[in-house]
């Protein structure tokens, strides 16, 4: 099936500022494919679909069960860019058999969604993105891990700069995972969930600079964890000014990937990756949120993906985001 056959993406939260990003992303991608803008606010909606071209808009409802839309209305995938507290959108995505992709969730949140799918394993595939930057940090470091033999630690940082928040619902994403339940880490075999002062550590930004940072919990670390046998693995979050504003120029986004282990020549290795994008966080999710749309429908990767529940690196090669991220603009250093 060719992308201009199926019925419109569903951007749920596609008028907020990475959903509208992500809408573009898609287009760019696949300049036929169609594609729904959904939010509260129909007047935005509008003007993203305008903006994107050969999208429409339409107004959901969240609190209702069929999402206050048309009982006609048909769509090919659900991606959601908001917190759906009572996933209402899961269950929509389940009832019609469409393929469903969150980004909202912590590693501590995400049993209500795993309910759902045990509930109904053959519903609709579910893909689990709710990964730094909807995985910019994970699938690199997957694809950095094939040149280890064997890995023993797994640091990840990111350096977020504070003027590069998002909108609304990025800033209160931000403010629920750092704040409900500590961040979660694996230290020496062992899953600790760590809060206040202990899970602070100073991370290194791209130009030297010792930054305050703390854990964070998005779904890497499990990620990561259930992909490799290493008994240390983190992820660190600061926010503050990246090394590109220091030098005064626009923000950026940075990431780093530290992996410690044995190479294939049975020699000790240490290796640090470093990403930088020149323009900021929300062109990195949205590009890795396309990808997995466009997996999900079998339009790049393979056939369209059966049911099932997934996280990003279940389904798109490694090697292929990041040739795709270099092509947005990301600059890698390795050290």
């Amino acid at each position: 099936m060719t992308s201009h056959t199926l019925a419109p993406v569903l951007i749920v939260g596609g008028s907020g500022v990475v959903g509208a990003q992500a809408a573009h992303a898609l287009r760019r991608l696949h300049p036929r494919l169609p594609i729904a803008i959904g939010g509260r606010d129909l007047v935005k909606a509008e003007t993203v679909a305008a903006a994107v071209g050969g999208a429409s808009a339409v107004r959901v409802d969240l609190q209702r069960g069929d999402l206050g839309l048309d009982a006609d209305a048909r769509y090919s995938a659900v991606i959601v860019f908001v917190k759906d507290a009572g996933l209402n959108t899961l269950k929509y995505a389940q009832a019609h058999g469409l393929p469903y992709l969150s980004t909202s969730s912590g590693s501590f949140e995400i049993a209500p969604e795993v309910a759902l799918h045990l509930r109904k394993p053959g519903a609709a595939p579910i893909l689990l993105a709710s990964h730094w930057l909807a995985g910019a940090a994970t699938l690199p470091a997957l694809h950095y891990a094939r040149e280890f033999a064997q890995i023993e630690r797994i640091d990840l940082s990111a350096l977020l700069d504070e003027e590069d928040m998002g909108g609304p619902a990025a800033a209160a994403d931000y403010e629920r995972l750092i704040g409900a339940a500590g961040a979660q880490v694996l230290e020496d075999g062992q899953w600790r969930w760590l809060r206040g002062d202990e899970a602070g550590r100073s991370i290194r930004s791209v130009d030297g600079v010792e930054v305050a940072a703390a854990a964070y919990s998005p779904l890497d670390v499990v990620t990561l964890a259930a992909a490799t046998d290493a008994r240390w693995i983190r992820l660190d979050m600061a926010l503050g000014v990246s090394a590109s504003r220091r030098r005064g120029e626009a923000y950026s986004t940075e990431i780093a990937i530290e992996i410690e282990g044995q190479g294939h020549d049975g020699q000790p290795l240490r290796v640090r990756h470093e990403l930088v994008h020149p323009a900021g966080q929300a062109p990195l999710t949205a590009l890795c949120i396309a990808l997995g749309v466009e997996r999900l429908l079998g339009l790049a990767g393979g056939s369209a993906v059966a049911p099932g529940l997934y996280f990003p690196d279940g389904l798109i090669d490694p090697a292929y985001l990041l040739l795709r991220l270099q092509e947005a603009g990301v600059r890698q250093r390795r050290i």
